[in-house]
């Protein structure tokens, strides 16, 4: 099985930072890519950054400049730094991973979810 543990969320003010952090677990083979969504009451989840197998990273474009994905060099872990959080950045953060296991076709895996709520 594949597990996506997230971490980090919380209350910030506006103009402040936060860093989350996403830990996987399984036998997965290849991945594909992984990185962050969100998803705010009443709203349809959004892609927010990804980073590819290769490094290659995109954001939309309410977060260039501001949001950094990375990970570690064995993949077990994928961060989200958050810099200058404005209100609209409120929402539950999910933690996202297309990869692929023994025996099987390619997948998408995610995260609980963690909330991140920035005040005015």
């Amino acid at each position: 099985q594949v597990q996506l543990l997230e971490s980090g969320g919380g209350l910030v003010q506006s103009g402040g930072s936060l860093r989350l952090s996403c830990a996987v677990s399984g036998r997965i083979l290849v991945i594909y890519n992984m990185g962050w969504y969100r998803q705010a009451p009443g709203n349809q989840r959004e892609l927010v950054g990804i980073i590819s197998g290769g490094g290659t990273t995109n954001y939309t474009d309410s977060v260039k400049d501001r949001f950094t994905v990375s990970t570690d060099n064995a993949k077990n872990t994928v961060y989200l730094q958050m810099n200058n959080l404005k209100p609209e950045d409120t929402a539950v953060y999910y933690c996202f991973v297309r990869g692929q296991r023994l025996a099987r076709p390619p997948e998408d895996y995610w995260g609980q979810g963690t909330q991140v709520t920035v005040s005015s």
